[in-house]
């Protein structure tokens, strides 16, 4: 309230008013309320009785506020009255206005004096509490304008509201001066009050629509005239010439406003076409991202997959982790231009939010890094199989050879036709072969377990595996019955027989056992091997050794078995007994010396044990090399992950150290904020310039996944934390530089200095203890209390305006209060804009008071393009008193600030 509403004089009961200045202000005051209720088709005639029941009161009220008051009641009963002047004097005292010593009982009993008081205070509130020049009270702000518009006139002289209007001339003057076209002034004479006071008062009702409030015979028969009536008749002059210059400053807001809004929602569908643009994307890559399968179940098929995710991630994605950053800044200045323009905040269309773009970007990872997990888990799956496969063609073939024949052997009846000693001997054979079958079961068992182990790993000829596998276990089911059965046969022949060669047995048990230690020791020597680092090639290599050390032993037990067969030579050719170089009890054969000095030689090489220990010699040396140059490839790889890890090791903590004194720059705030935006840019182009160290990390990476390095025990990072790191960088340094944009424009934009911006900064930050740029809702109030503001101490207790303080800066509940909405609150408190109410009031200049505006009235009023804007966009007015065309001005300014929908 102004200093004149301040300084207005208590209504004392006991004080009398003079009869004249009584009978002046109630038909002053009268005729002013008859000016506005007309509206209604009302009017009053006597201000005790009409204002008694309260009714007339109320709807006074509501029209020169423009607001709804609270129902009135419809009672004749003097409680029923009471009641609603009470509603009428609470909507007054509502509104700023102190009333004293006025109550709703002498209104209802039609005391003069308190209604004239209350009518006197009605027009003070919204008749001239409004006016303002230069920052004066109502009161003297009235008097200047009046005094500088009547200073032309030489023969006026305004010094108050009653004496100075005595003579007329000062009505006349403020008429003539607005409207010189409706007062010859130049004809007037000061010692002709009547005259210039009825002309006064006649134009003023013809032309300006002011009723005739004043008496001149009063006026100029009082020695000092009402100063009430006086400033309640000059008020409505003031009201009907400031409408020119309130037309065009109403305009000049809106276009204003207009302006604003246009470009926000240039900026609002900007956002939605990026973000319809990277959803998109994102959608479009993730099923690809998603597809676990492969054109053909092999390892080049994969590795093929393998470089198209290179290219994707190395070509395409960069743009898009760009055009992410470049959206979430347009948002974040987006939103800080609304806050600032006292707009709501922007809603994206559903699922385009900055939330839903996270959203989609962080499944897009995840589809990435489950992408690439499965791509290297089925390059070692397929690497696996690979391996296996051959490894079980191998021992499959060893023992389809081994095998060949068996069954038909097993399935002879020779043993019949032969002597006793022949039977001896081939029941010895049959024991020897037992000995045989027995040491094959290893294999056979290794066939199945690697035949289940294709089938675990769903290798694609599975059905080719595992008919092979069923192939042999049958035969080898077979095989073991027939043993049986030829085994009971012997035994049943075993009765007859009583000579054996003991040397041809003893040749037999020793060479068969030799002889299928050499096949396990020639299929270990030519087993392939697949390692993955220098300590498992090392176990190879330590394992080949201590065979190496074996072989002293093996020599002399080959030794041994060749003593034996060379002893049957001699037997045989001492007594000339050729059949005894025919070991009927095995197959297998050694080259022995004959008698001329020379090797006999052996038909079936397959059964050879000398050549096959030679075969055995000769692996050994090619075991070595073997080993050896698995060695230099896994020292190599070796080499790749330390040549990895040294440049990870070094990018890793250097990425971190950089989030450290982004972090440290933030929570310093020293220099100005064009310092700190220059200093943020300086050190965006400064860590770009580190990007080559990325890329040679890339491409040491690639070397390591092409050599199919899976695993690094010298560093705790991988290329996905680096690149993850290195983007999280990027993101926080262009996040600072958007946000000291944001400050940069709020600064400016709410006129607050460089310190009031530190001030706001220290303050937030001394309750950041975490340095999270984060306040929790108990942090916030300390800042709040720290700050000045009205809050309670205790968080437990019912506190409204916290509550109120917190729904502004943290609408959506997030439960924490950010820097920038903390800054834009405090800013907005200390600074004034635009607000709904005087866009309503500058649109209601603009239609001259009228509920509503006309299309032609905004074309007149404002530049083509927002006017055309207006019309697009206002709904029709629907008021009884419309027009055709009439549009709905309230509506579309609540709009323009989220109040309602536009």
């Amino acid at each position: 309230m102004n200093d004149y509403m301040e300084q207005e004089e208590e209504w004392d009961r006991e004080v009398v008013l003079d009869p004249a200045w009584e009978r002046q202000q109630k038909k002053t005051f009268t005729a002013w309320c008859n000016s506005h209720l007309r509206r209604m088709n009302v009017q009053i005639d006597d201000l005790e009785e009409d204002f008694k029941n309260g009714l007339r009161l109320i709807l006074l009220l509501e029209v020169i506020s423009g607001e709804k008051l609270p129902k009135p009641e419809r009672g004749n009963l003097r409680f029923h009255k009471i009641s609603n002047v009470n509603k009428a004097l609470e909507f007054i005292e509502r509104k700023g206005v102190k009333l004293v010593s006025i109550g709703a009982e002498e209104i209802v009993d039609g005391n003069l004096k308190m209604t004239l008081g209350m009518i006197w205070t009605i027009i003070l509130r919204f008749a001239i509490q409004d006016i303002s020049v230069e920052e004066m009270t109502a009161k003297e702000g009235l008097l200047l304008w009046c005094q500088r518009k009547t200073a032309p006139y030489k023969n006026v002289n305004i010094a108050n509201f009653h004496t100075s209007w005595k003579d007329g001339l000062g009505f006349c003057a403020l008429i003539h001066r607005h409207r010189p076209e409706l007062i010859d002034y130049h004809s007037l004479k000061k010692d002709d009050p009547y005259t210039n006071l009825n002309t006064a008062f006649e134009v003023a009702e013809k032309y300006l629509d002011i009723p005739k409030m004043l008496d001149p015979d009063e006026i100029v028969n009082s020695a000092k005239p009402d100063e009430r009536s006086i400033m309640t008749y000059v008020s409505s002059y003031y009201h009907a010439f400031s409408g020119a210059q309130q037309a065009e400053t109403a305009a000049s807001r809106i276009c204003k406003v207009l302006g604003v809004n246009q470009e926000n929602e240039r900026l609002m569908d900007e956002y939605e076409k990026l973000a319809s643009d990277l959803l998109e994307w994102i959608k479009k890559k993730k099923p690809w991202l998603e597809d676990r399968s492969l054109s053909e179940d092999t390892l080049p098929a994969a590795q093929g997959k393998m470089d198209e995710f290179r290219g994707y991630r190395r070509g395409e994605k960069p743009p898009k982790i760009e055009q992410k950053g470049r959206l979430e800044t347009n948002f974040n200045t987006l939103q800080t231009r609304l806050r600032l323009n006292n707009r709501p905040a922007f809603m994206p269309t559903e699922g385009k939010m900055i939330g839903d773009i996270n959203k989609a970007w962080k499944g897009l990872e995840t589809a990435e890094r489950g992408f690439e997990e499965w791509l290297l888990s089925e390059m070692r799956r397929l690497e696996r199989l690979d391996h296996l496969a051959k490894k079980f063609r191998l021992k499959c073939q060893i023992h389809e050879d081994w095998s060949s024949g068996k069954v038909e052997m097993l399935q002879e009846l020779d043993y019949k036709s032969l002597s006793l000693h022949e039977i001896k001997a081939l029941r010895r054979k049959h024991e020897a072969f037992q000995s045989d079958l027995a040491a094959h079961q290893d294999r056979v068992e290794q066939i199945a377990a690697i035949a289940q182990e294709l089938n675990d790993l769903e290798y694609p000829q599975i059905a080719e595996v595992n008919t092979r596998c069923q192939v042999i276990c049958d035969q080898w089911d077979t095989l073991g019955a027939l043993t049986v059965k030829r085994s009971q046969a012997l035994d049943d022949a075993e009765t007859v027989l009583d000579r054996i060669d003991k040397l041809h047995l003893e040749f037999a048990i020793k060479a068969a056992p030799f002889y299928n230690w050499m096949d396990g020791a020639r299929e270990d020597l030519g087993d392939m091997f697949i390692v993955h680092s220098v300590e498992e090639i090392q176990e190879l290599m330590d394992a080949h050794e201590k065979f190496k050390k074996t072989l002293p032993d093996a020599q002399s037990e080959y030794d041994s078995i060749v003593q034996l067969a060379n002893e049957v030579v001699q037997i045989g050719n001492q007594y000339d007994i050729k059949c005894a170089l025919q070991n009927p009890y095995t197959a297998l054969k050694v080259q022995v010396e004959s008698e001329q000095g020379k090797p006999n030689g052996i038909e079936d090489d397959s059964k050879d044990i000398t050549s096959k220990w030679a075969d055995l010699n000769n692996l050994v040396p090619e075991r070595d090399e073997a080993l050896n140059r698995e060695t230099y490839k896994q020292q190599s790889h070796e080499q790749l992950r330390l040549q990895f890890a040294n440049k990870a090791n070094v990018i890793g903590p250097w990425i971190a150290k950089q989030m450290e004194a982004i972090t440290a720059v933030t929570m310093s705030g020293s220099g100005t904020l064009e310092d700190q935006h220059h200093y943020m840019v300086q050190y965006d182009s400064a860590v770009n310039q580190f990007k080559p160290n990325i890329d040679e990390l890339e491409v040491i990476s690639q070397r390591v996944q092409e050599a199919m390095i899976f695993e690094n025990r010298h560093t705790e990072f991988t290329m996905e934390t680096i690149r993850v790191g290195w983007e999280q960088l990027l993101t926080a340094i262009q996040r600072n530089i958007s946000e000291i944009d944001n400050q940069i424009l709020t600064r400016d934009s709410k006129g607050i200095t460089e310190e009031q911006l530190k001030e706001f900064r220290a303050s937030f930050q001394h309750f950041d203890k975490n340095h999270s740029l984060k306040l929790e809702p108990f942090e916030f109030r300390c800042c709040l209390m720290s700050l000045g503001y009205a809050v309670k101490e205790d968080d437990k207790a019912q506190d409204p305006e916290f509550n109120r303080i917190m729904l502004i800066c943290d609408p959506n509940g997030t439960g924490y209060i950010t820097f920038q909405a903390f800054l834009d609150f405090v800013t907005s408190e200390v600074t004034d804009t635009d607000t709904a109410e005087q866009v309503m009031t500058s649109f209601k200049v603009l239609a001259g008071n009228k509920p509503y505006i006309t299309a032609d009235e905004l074309r007149r009023e404002l530049p083509p393009d927002q006017a055309e804007y207006c019309i697009a966009r206002m709904a029709a007015y629907t008021g009884e008193d419309a027009v055709p065309g009439a549009l709905d001005y309230m509506s579309f300014s609540t709009a323009l600030y989220g109040e309602s929908d536009l």
